[in-house]
């Protein structure tokens, strides 16, 4: 069976290998190592200022001539609810005495940025040749001033019904992102995560419904999995836990030593984190507090409490209360550079496809 070559045309790109976009873990050193090895390398941008993009991608432009994709969230900013805050706050406090914070003192805001009119003129300046949303898409003024950069705009389904939204709202191709992923669902018609399919299931319905191109995503760390993902119908794959452990990645040093410890069923989908479901390693804030709690103000205004917690732990030398995002395959995964790993994920498949 040959790889389907409709990705790498439709990006102009060597290998059918997409790095997923794990804001927080990637930056401009990452994507650059990806795009140089012949794969697509992203710029996770909902962690990042307009400056800090722009640098960012300055830095890549300039180390790079290779296709890149710049990532946005699409999440709806919530309205602020002062009564769940404050309840959140109160079943933090318990820890924030254990470290000695004033609870009252952690700084209000959401901690992520949805893509707007500024993000908009970022994409049009820098012209990337990929730009992809996570949690459904901008209104569709915003999506024609996309699209009329030339950029090639793909998104997350975690359902068919949200496949064929995207299809209809004018995507290139399709991210079918399987329950087993890291990091946050890319839900944005279907609340309900326990109704999640795996990509195992998910991948062949979704190619099945669509005319696009598919991207297949979630437990994928090594060349087995990306066959089995073009056995399904793919026509690339994209990866994040497996590039967690490259030099190359921000992945902080407490995530690292987690994931060199991850099994198969040490990962959970918690909201404790951000205030929507994501999936990392099990530590001491996601067991005592979670997995998913209904205290957690709405996405992603439950980060601001957490913070103060996070870096007393983090400077401590604890990992007990940092997210710590992984998808179930994160045992598999080959610490190695993201060049090297890029080129072996494509060989090993192709090895295996041509049998």
């Amino acid at each position: 069976m040959a790889m389907d070559t409709r990705i790498t045309e439709l990006f102009d790109i060597e290998l059918p290998i997409l790095l997923a976009p794990m804001a927080g873990s990637a930056g401009s050193e990452l994507a650059i190592a990806v795009c140089e090895a012949g794969g697509l390398g992203s710029l996770p941008c909902a962690l990042l200022t307009p400056e800090k993009i722009r640098t960012e991608m300055g830095i890549i432009r300039q180390r790079t001539d290779r296709p890149v994709n710049l990532n946005f969230f699409c999440h709806v900013p919530p309205t602020p609810d002062a009564e769940r805050e404050a309840a959140w706050r109160e079943r933090l406090r318990p820890y924030y005495s254990e470290f000695g914070i004033d609870p009252d003192a952690a700084p209000p805001g959401a901690g992520r940025n949805p893509f707007n009119e500024e993000s908009c003129a970022i994409v049009e300046e820098f012209r990337p040749e990929v730009v992809s949303f996570h949690f459904g898409l901008p209104d569709a003024a915003l999506m024609q001033r996309v699209r009329s950069t030339g950029a090639k705009i793909i998104a997350s389904a975690t359902t068919v019904a949200e496949a064929r939204f995207l299809e209809e709202n004018g995507c290139h191709a399709i991210i079918a992102q399987g329950a087993e992923a890291g990091g946050h669902r890319g839900v944005f018609l279907e609340p309900d995560i326990a109704t999640q399919p795996g990509t195992l299931a998910l991948v062949p319905q979704v190619v099945d419904a669509v005319s696009v191109p598919v991207i297949a995503a979630g437990g994928i760390s090594d060349g087995r999995a990306v066959a089995a993902c073009f056995m399904l119908g793919a026509s690339a794959v994209q990866v994040g836990t497996a590039y967690l452990q490259s030099p190359e990645a921000l992945t902080s040093p407490g995530h690292r030593d987690a994931l060199a410890l991850a099994r198969d069923d040490r990962t959970v989908l918690t909201n404790v984190f951000t205030g929507r479901p994501a999936r990392g390693l099990l530590n001491r804030f996601v067991s005592e507090v979670g997995p998913v709690s209904d205290r957690a103000p709405a996405f992603p205004l439950a980060t601001a409490a957490v913070g103060p917690l996070r870096a007393a732990a983090e400077k401590a030398g604890v990992s007990d209360f940092s997210p710590l995002w992984a998808g179930q395959a994160a045992p598999l995964a080959v610490p190695m550079p993201a060049g090297e790993l890029t080129a072996k994920l494509a060989r090993d498949a192709e090895t295996l496809l041509r049998g």
